[in-house]
């Protein structure tokens, strides 16, 4: 296996560590937690049960050489007898000679082997006979025998002579007091998290235009602060585009009305050779200012409602085909967007226009992306805007080289519009070079 460098180590374990607060809260409380009750099962298991183990089997030991010693001193029947029947009332030990028999071939151990080797240890070191034993078949009981001239010598022991048998309750102990900390540990986590996480989903709301009422912080001193400066600043901003859209639509109102005594004196005014064009005049002033207004305004208070994107295309190129250009729509069946409809109407129109101004065929498409988002894109086969100006281009007031100023009629917020839409409902729009040769703009948006 080969092993990275030690300069790669911190960039591999950071790329797999969890990336979300709630998984790295989480860690940094479990893995103390379980680097703490390893080390203290190790050390219970180390300093503590396999001493006691040790303890145990070697006076079992000592018990089992008692029983050989005492039978090797007096091999006789009624020697056994005494023998049996005192280590079965003093030691709770069952002994019974087996005539003509000899030690099993084979070898049983433990899983763990830490019985057993404890017992072999002190087995070897006070007996000098050939001995088997056996600490698996009987869950209860050892099986402890030893070779003499006569036969075997048969041992069967209570199995807490040899071994520490309440470790388990220990180790159960451990289990449930890790369970019982992490689970309100995690308990904690989650609630200061869940506070993050509506601030986060509170803030995003705000992005998208999207009105909520204020929120009750909740949490940890710090997060509350944090929701509260939020909600402070989200209450200048607001107050700031209130006063920004006043302000613009009070000005609108103010040049409307002088706009609209032009337009009356000069529907009455006699026929004169310059009327029309200054009909046309006034109309691109009208224009202006519905452009101004919304771009100022944005269509932020509109209410997001589920609306059909066949609808919604169908009726941009509707106004791409007044414009005098060729519009081919495609988009899926029943695809249903949750969005806000007169603002992205807008955008989308803004979008067409634009095309239909500088291309003589326009293509409109929507598709449903495999994330739940959506996708749309606007074509064109004119001119087109290099890729160094692309950003250049949604600068609002922004009017680009001549090759793409051929509509005279407004003022450069089409595109700057759009985006801002676009970006309100959480999404952008980005510029790029269409199949058909002229510009293409993709509008995304998340699900």
């Amino acid at each position: 296996m080969r092993l990275l460098p030690a300069s790669l180590w911190p960039r591999f374990l950071k790329r797999r560590l969890p990336s979300s607060l709630w998984g790295r809260s989480l860690l940094i409380i479990v893995l103390p937690v379980l680097v703490m009750q390893v080390a203290v099962t190790w050390a219970f298991f180390d300093a503590h049960w396999q001493t006691v183990t040790a303890r145990l089997s070697d006076g079992l030991a000592g018990d089992i050489a008692w029983a050989v010693e005492s039978y090797a001193d007096d091999p006789s029947p009624q020697n056994m007898a005494v023998i049996t029947e005192r280590a079965e009332r003093s030691m709770s030990l069952s002994v019974q000679l087996r005539e003509g028999e000899t030690l099993p071939d084979e070898t049983r151990r433990g899983a763990l082997g830490v019985v057993d080797r404890a017992l072999e240890r002190a087995l070897t070191t006070r007996l000098d006979q050939p001995f088997w034993f056996d600490t698996t078949r009987y869950p209860a009981y050892v099986d402890i025998r030893v070779q003499q001239p006569q036969g075997v010598l048969r041992i069967i022991a209570p199995r807490e002579r040899a071994v520490a048998t309440q470790a388990h309750i220990f180790v159960l102990w451990l289990l449930v007091a890790t369970v019982l900390l992490m689970g309100v540990a995690i308990l904690f986590i989650r609630n200061q998290v869940r506070a993050i996480e509506r601030l986060a989903e509170a803030a995003e709301a705000f992005g998208r235009g999207e009105a909520q009422e204020r929120f009750k912080p909740h949490g940890a001193k710090e997060v509350r602060a944090a929701a509260q400066a939020f909600m402070n600043m989200r209450d200048r901003i607001q107050r700031h585009i209130d006063q920004r859209t006043a302000l613009l639509a009070s000005v609108s109102h103010d040049l409307r009305t002088p706009l609209t005594r032009l337009r009356l004196e000069l529907a009455l005014a006699p026929p004169f050779k310059r009327a029309d064009a200054m009909r046309g005049d006034m109309d691109e002033m009208e224009h202006m200012i519905d452009e101004y207004l919304a771009f100022a305004r944005g269509e932020a208070g509109e209410a997001a409602q589920p609306i059909s994107i066949s609808d919604l295309l169908n009726t941009a190129a509707e106004d791409a085909k007044r414009a005098g250009a060729e519009v081919e729509v495609q988009v899926e069946d029943g695809l249903i967007a949750t969005l806000r409809p007169l603002a992205f109407k807008r955008a989308v129109t803004n979008l067409a226009g634009n095309a239909a101004s500088h291309g003589e065929h326009v293509r409109l498409s929507a598709r449903a992306l495999p994330s739940g988002g959506l996708e749309m894109t606007v074509e064109d086969d004119g001119p087109g805007i290099p890729e160094d100006m692309h950003e250049e281009a949604f600068r609002p007031f922004s009017r680009l080289d001549e090759s793409r100023n051929q509509n005279r009629k407004g003022v450069g917020l089409g595109l700057a519009i759009a985006r801002d839409v676009a970006r309100g409902h959480g999404g952008d729009i980005t510029l790029g070079r269409s199949a058909m040769g002229g510009l293409k703009a993709l509008i995304r948006l998340p699900g």
